[in-house]
């Protein structure tokens, strides 16, 4: 019984991490979602956070799509909805990343038509 509720709040301290590296990631990627609070005096600023926010995406889709392929427990089988659930799960990461990447070319693309180098 101490092992089941053991197992039981392993995965609501994993799903707790996982929550919190997304609220950090919305933190870090909420100026390329409003690009109307983005200007050349703090674009800089924001490509770090951008390409921090980024990097915590592409780290999240590394670990998805490694449990998507290389589960832990070959024995035992992952139902259907699991394994959908993952592939639809790294195919939203995927959009994300390239969203947030599109949206970082146009930040950078309005920077440079001004002619700063900054």
């Amino acid at each position: 019984m101490d092992t089941a509720k053991s197992l039981d709040s392993r995965k609501w301290i994993k799903a707790g991490i996982i929550l919190i590296f997304w609220l950090i990631i919305a933190w870090l990627l909420y100026p390329l979602v409003v690009l109307d609070s983005v200007n050349l005096i703090n674009a800089n600023a924001y490509l770090y956070r951008s390409a921090a926010g980024i990097a915590i995406m592409l780290m999240l889709l590394g670990k998805t799509v490694t449990d998507l392929l290389f589960p832990l427990e070959i024995s035992r089988k992952k139902s259907v909805i699991y394994t959908a659930f993952l592939a639809l799960y790294s195919m939203a990461i995927v959009g994300g990343v390239i969203f947030m990447i599109s949206r970082m070319i146009l930040v950078y693309l309005q920077k440079s038509d001004t002619g700063s180098p900054y």
